[in-house]
């Protein structure tokens, strides 16, 4: 059994953006996030606080708009629209989910897709589900293609099982993992007998939002297992979606929670943020 250090991923990614970061500085250029976040939730704070961090080591500017709970749903629209139109701001990202009174479906379809660089609008979105590489994938996703890239996990041909259907994670992931012409099999709370299913897949991706739901019976000996999932451990702290100690010598390899997929995640974000800088400056 291999446990994937995720973290030295995330360092080669991170050492690779400062670079590009430093030759659009000589090009008199520097790459822009604007986060656009309604409240002031724990979680979102903590991804913020990130999020600036790393930007500020690679050389990426932040400019957060943080806006009330109570804010309306025209003045929201708004702020978003004051970003799409900052021409120093090549990147955007609205903090999820959005307040009830906000309509989500709106401000998806008005983010500019040239700066979406968390694949909010369905226009880059489909471009995933078509294969096509123009657009910017969802990031949870391309953390988890960039992770079964660096540790050259071979998916040619192999059984993959994701848990998990949601169009932020499962069913784009679906999709760039079927454009590396692996087998993919979709599972969710109403599959029958997922245990079987999953049971027989090479590769486990687990995304189902449940802590350590995935246990030994759904791995078979020697396969890969890429653990999404991020929630709040029984005792303290924070777990994944698969039962990591009862799985840990069964599989062949396995991300783990804290250190796994989420510490690329910030880091494709960025990237794209990155790309989106390159873009711009290509026009």
């Amino acid at each position: 059994m291999a446990v994937l250090d995720c973290r030295e991923a995330a360092r080669s990614i991170k050492e690779e953006l400062a670079k590009k970061v430093q030759l659009l500085a000589a090009e008199g250029l520097k790459p822009k996030l604007g986060i656009i976040r309604v409240g002031a939730r724990p979680e979102d704070i903590s991804y913020e606080k990130g999020i600036m961090k790393n930007c500020e080591s690679i050389g990426i500017s932040c400019e957060v708009t943080a806006l009330s709970d109570d804010i309306s749903n025209e003045d929201f629209m708004k702020a978003l629209e004051a970003a799409n139109s900052d021409r120093s701001i090549n990147g955007i990202l609205v903090f999820r989910p959005l307040p009830a009174h906000i309509d989500e479906d709106r401000a998806r379809n008005m983010i500019n897709p040239a700066k979406d660089i968390d694949c909010m609008n369905p226009y880059n979105l489909a471009k995933v589900f078509e294969g096509d590489d123009s657009g910017f994938e969802p990031c949870t996703p391309a953390a988890v293609m960039e992770i079964i890239r660096f540790f050259g996990i071979n998916l040619q041909g192999e059984n993959v099982a994701v848990i998990g259907r949601s169009m932020v994670v499962g069913k784009p992931l679906s999709m760039m993992l079927l454009k590396e012409n692996a087998t993919v099999t979709i599972c969710h709370s109403r599959t029958k007998d997922i245990r079987s299913i999953v049971s027989r897949a090479d590769i486990v991706v687990a995304a189902l939002g449940k802590a350590r739901a995935v246990g030994a019976d759904y791995i078979k000996p020697g396969a890969v297992v890429i653990d999404v999932g991020v929630n709040g451990a029984p005792e303290g702290g924070i777990c994944g979606d698969v039962d990591f100690e009862k799985v840990k010598d069964i599989a062949s390899k396995i991300t783990p929670v804290p250190g796994g997929v989420g510490a690329v995640t910030t880091l494709m974000l960025l990237k794209h943020v990155v790309e989106a800088a390159q873009q711009g400056s290509a026009l």
